[in-house]
Formats: C-alpha cells, structure tokens, sequence
C-alpha cells in the first residue's frame, strides 16, 4: 500500500522552480523512447541521448517521447530548455505527489494523472505518477517506472489501426489518458472480488486477520479516492476549455473519457460505503459469536443448577438421612437427576432456546 504523503523536506528552502526529484526511485535506469509518425510515415527508436529528442521538435509529424524515470533531473532540465518549459511544470512532474490536475501554459497543456497497478506480491494496489504535455505536434509523457500500460497504443500505431495515425497529437494524448482509465476498471473488478470475498467471511468465520483487512482495503479506498476524484475536474476541463490544441473531434471522445471517469467514482464510493459497514459487521459477527458461546455455556450452567443442589443435600455428613440406608436410594438418585436433565432441555427445546 502506497503512503498517503511523501517527504517534502527536501525542498524546504528553496526557491519555486528548483528541480528536486521528491518520491521514491523506482526505476534503476533511464529508458527515452521515441515515436513519430503521421498517417503515411512512422519511426520508432530508444535513445540514449536527450539531445536526439531535439530533432524532433520542429517536425509536421505526431512525435510521442516517453520517459521511464524521474531521478536523473538534469535530463529534465534539457528538456525543458529545449521546448521552453515553465521551471514551475518541471518541478511538478518531479514531485510525484501531485494531485491529478490540468494546466493550460497557451503553447502546451500539462496534465498529471496516477496510475495504479496491482501488486503480485501482497495483492495490494501500486500507484505510479504519470505526466503528459501536450504540444501542438507532440505529446511528452514521464512515468515514474517502465511499465507495458501503454503498450496496446504503441501497437495501434506500428500497425495503423484505427483512426490514431490520421489524427493529431491531441488525440494521442485522448488516447493515453483512456487508457490510463480504462486500467481502474481492472483495478476495481478485483477490489470488488476481494470485498465481496471479504464480506462472506465476515458473516461465516471473522478473524483478527479480517479486521487488518478491513483497515488495510479502508485506506486504499482513501488513496483511490484521492488519485480518482480530482480526475473528473481534469477530462472536464480538456472537454470544455478553450485552448486550440484539443481540437473538436477530439473533445468528443475526451466525452466518453469523463463518462468512464464518473463510472470509477461512483464505484470507489459504491465500495467505501461497503467497507465502512464492514466494521460493524465484524462487531456483530464476533458479538453473535459470543452471545452463542455464553448461551451455550449458560444453558449447561442452568442444568446442573439443580442437580448440584441435589449433590450437596446428600453431599452433607448427617448421620440421620433416611435415604442412605435404603437399598434403592442411590439408583433413585441418579433417576431423579436424569429426569430433570431430560425434562430442562425438553423444556428449552420448546421455548426455541436451542
């Protein structure tokens, strides 16, 4: 489970602007790759260099340039040069605890939005920074680590498939951001899984493992709330601003967007109203299971109640008990406290107490 905030220490002191990579390293190295195409030509390479970047700057072709990992700052810093980046853009696409937003700088359009990923190793929710600037012939996007996301975008361009080679570079960064959301619906189809899972165990056999459970899905639907929310203020603004870049025919899929968008909220609170009463279920659970222990317990008291009254009568040492020298006493004894036995339980059987 990611943590809610991230140090900031780093940057106390200094000036706005100041590149400060805040958050932790998730990638070892540096991965740029390119790709540029229009409707007849394409090319894709990896880059060692940014510099290479720089070739691609002027070009009437679509140029995608996506970097895995944040911490080498001074490759930002040329890339910014380079393309006339505001300091206070670059310092933001460093500091991974952005919450998802939209700016429009007239020249380009800076969009922040978090990716979640679904960790194999605790079955838990990662998320990753994504940072997208739109350009009227490119489209920059910064992720945090190498993933295969994006991968099915990549392929629709390798092939020509579809409309994204005849369209613009705004409709590549449509396309990027639907499929950044399309990745909640997989991540909420298993927190549905894992919630409803949950909830049958809840009423069958609650644990102490359970209750960690429920603390542990409460602050992740806290964190999927804080990166999923602020996205319906983000689509909304790329459908309905005024900035020429996003063009109209775009915005009318960006529509579609907002509608996905507004699906994973009512979601993420679908789900936090349900684990907000699993607590209380796993207090009545563990109550009832309690209350049918002590009734149980109190039942077997109530039964013998009677019977160690009789025990201690003919437990006591008077010499004069006319039952003791009769020769049928003791046999009688164990009838009588056979027959109340009997006759209690035949009784809380009939009052519906078993």
């Amino acid at each position: 489970m990611p943590k809610l905030t991230k140090k900031r220490s780093k940057k106390a002191g200094l000036p706005p602007g100041t590149l400060v990579h805040i958050g932790e390293k998730k990638a070892e190295g540096l991965k740029i790759t390119v790709i540029d195409y229009d409707e007849v030509h394409f090319q894709e390479k990896e880059i060692k260099t940014i510099e290479e970047c720089f070739l691609f700057k002027d070009k009437p072709t679509v140029t995608w340039i996506n970097v895995d990992g944040l911490h080498q700052v001074e490759i930002l810093e040329k890339l910014g040069e380079c393309y006339g980046f505001h300091p206070l853009m670059l310092e933001d696409i460093l500091n991974t605890d952005q919450r998802p937003k939209m700016e429009d700088y007239g020249d380009y359009i800076y969009i922040v939005l978090k990716m979640l990923i679904q960790s194999n190793k605790n079955n838990g929710i990662m998320t990753e920074q994504i940072s997208l600037i739109l350009g009227p012939n490119f489209v920059i996007s910064f992720q945090e680590m190498e993933g295969n996301i994006f991968d099915p975008i990549r392929e629709r361009i390798r092939n020509g498939k579809g409309r994204i080679r005849k369209m613009g570079a705004d409709y590549l960064a449509y396309a990027l951001l639907d499929s950044i959301i399309d990745n909640y619906f997989i991540i909420m189809e298993k927190l549905g899984e894992k919630i409803e899972f949950l909830e049958e165990e809840l009423v069958t056999r609650p644990t102490a493992q359970t209750l960690k459970t429920i603390h542990q899905l409460k602050r992740e639907m806290i964190f999927l709330r804080r990166a999923v929310w602020p996205l319906r203020e983000v689509v909304s603004g790329l459908e309905r601003g005024e900035s020429s870049l996003m063009k109209e025919p775009t915005r009318i899929y960006l529509r579609d967007v907002y509608d996905h968008t507004i699906q994973v909220i009512d979601t993420i609170e679908t789900f936090r109203d349900m684990i907000s009463g699993m607590l209380d279920i796993y207090l009545s659970s563990i109550s009832n299971r309690m209350n049918a222990v002590m009734k149980v317990l109190t039942i077997i008291a109530t039964i013998f109640m009677p019977l160690t009254f009789i025990a201690g009568i003919y437990g006591m040492n008077f010499k004069y008990m006319p039952e003791l020298e009769w020769h049928w006493g003791y046999p009688a004894v164990w009838l009588v406290v056979v027959f109340i036995g009997i006759s209690m339980l035949i009784y809380f059987k009939k009052k519906r107490w078993l």
